[in-house]
């Protein structure tokens, strides 16, 4: 007997409907000794992780929504699940500064705050989050609750690099499938029973990915901090047993490669938020004798690609995931996504489709005196230009007399002047794609995962020398 299209249609939306329904684990490998989380030095069991999951859900008011501020790893995954066991999402600000915190909160009217350290200035419907350092006396049966496959358990924010941050919710379906393409990528690396080590924060969507969602979703232990100095991720990753994997951004990296402190056997390195240039890939793996997988997504479709960039390899597409070039960017289809979403990379397909590599942003392409450019470009040669520690192109806001859109940069580069920066780049690009100004700062307003926010890099700008 053959289904109509139309009755097929209704088989999977009532199959769809069923898993709903039937909702997905909170926790995967769910043995109870299974270790979690690394705290202290110490393993996390899953049946300790959900005992405190349990404890502090009981404790959470009624509401729809709640800000999940815990710097804390372990405490913000405790807090993450007993969010979503109450069935709440948590709001992910694209930064705890107290006016992105009060933005979000009061596009969330009646939501409240948690956090296991009390901020300076504490959000409004701020709630403590209890120590967790005491094991519960209570021996309970392990039982691994489920959540509903279609619940939103996040709502995560973007870095606002490119205008106004935007609030992106995820079903707790929609991260399981993200997090299989992750699992793949890594499985294939290291094999399974890992342990993370990362050193962004877990309320940015990378964060989440590889430092949450991995222990929810595998069989992987994290460690409970967030290490950024060279000697402080040594001591982490030396807190937890072989093989690690190391979550970090081409900013963290250089740094540690810089420093020249030792670290223990790494057995990959995961990078994202910034392009990760083929030298500093190269330097990292020869350094530590790791694989360096760099993975391309973004707040809106979580992780789909990943390359190693040492080898400067095209993208390859997670399994399921299909791209489609448009005029403005590039539609993602992706199992993760209920609906196709447009980005403003612009791509060129390759190998039938599956792979691909970027020319850059729709946003970052310039076109001035019939001539073309991408920020991206300008960017990585001014950080090229010997001397430059840092540096970031990008556009002014409104234009000149005729309505051209004109380029500034901010660079540190201590020992350097603004104009023999300038005459370095005007061997490496045609003089229209100069910055006017170019402006000497003694840093870059970077977040913590390292993205700079176009607001604060045009309040640098601007400030009085």
């Amino acid at each position: 007997m053959q289904l109509s299209e139309n009755s097929l249609s209704i088989v999977f939306e009532n199959y769809r409907q069923d898993q709903a329904a039937i909702g997905l684990p909170l926790l995967a490998a769910a043995q109870g000794q299974r270790t979690v989380a690394w705290r202290d030095g110490e393993a996390i069991s899953a049946a300790r992780f959900l005992t405190h999951v349990q404890e502090i859900a009981a404790q959470l008011p009624p509401a729809a929504t709640a800000v999940n501020l815990c710097e804390d790893r372990y405490a913000f995954l405790v807090a993450f699940c007993a969010i979503a066991l109450r069935g709440q999402a948590n709001l992910l600000p694209s930064s705890r500064a107290p006016q992105a915190v009060a933005e979000v909160m009061a596009a969330h009217p009646g939501c409240y705050a948690l956090g296991e350290a009390l901020p300076e200035v504490p959000p409004a419907h701020f709630r403590h989050l209890p120590g967790l350092l005491v094991t519960p006396a209570s021996a309970t049966d392990f039982e691994v609750p489920f959540i509903p496959a279609d619940q939103v358990v996040a709502v995560g924010y973007t870095s606002g690099s490119t205008g106004v941050p935007k609030g992106n919710a995820k079903t707790w379906a929609s991260f399981n499938a993200s997090t299989a393409g992750n699992l793949r990528m890594l499985h294939a690396e290291v094999g399974a029973g890992f342990e993370v080590v990362a050193t962004v924060p877990p309320q940015h969507m990378y964060g989440m990915e590889m430092s949450v969602l991995l222990p929810l979703l595998d069989a992987a232990g994290v460690h409970a901090g967030r290490p950024l100095f060279p000697a402080d991720v040594a001591a982490a990753l030396a807190e937890v047993p072989a093989p690690r994997v190391l979550v970090t951004t081409p900013v963290h990296l250089r740094a540690l490669i810089e420093s020249g402190v030792a670290m223990p056997p790494i057995a990959a390195i995961v990078s994202a938020t910034a392009p990760m240039p083929v030298e500093l890939a190269q330097a990292a793996e020869t350094r530590y004798g790791a694989p360096l997988l760099e993975v391309f997504g973004s707040t809106e479709t979580c992780v789909i690609a990943s390359r190693r960039a040492a080898a400067d390899e095209p993208w390859t597409l997670y399994d399921g995931v299909q791209l489609h070039p448009q005029p403005d960017g590039t539609q993602v289809r992706a199992p993760q996504l209920e609906q196709p979403m447009t980005l403003a990379d612009i791509v060129t397909l390759h190998d039938a489709g599956r792979r691909f590599r970027l020319c850059g942003r729709h946003s970052d392409m310039l076109e001035i005196a019939g001539k073309r450019a991408s920020l991206g470009d300008l960017t990585r040669r001014l950080q090229a230009i010997p001397g430059v520690q840092d540096g970031v192109v990008f556009q002014h806001d409104g234009g000149d007399a005729l309505g051209v859109q004109r380029v500034a940069a901010l660079a540190v580069a201590p020992g350097l002047d603004e104009q023999s920066i300038v005459e370095a780049l005007r061997r490496a690009v045609d003089p229209v794609f100069l910055p006017r100004p170019l402006k000497l700062v003694e840093a870059l307003p970077r977040n913590e995962t390292g993205k700079l926010p176009r607001a604060a890099l045009l309040e640098l700008l601007d400030a009085r020398s």
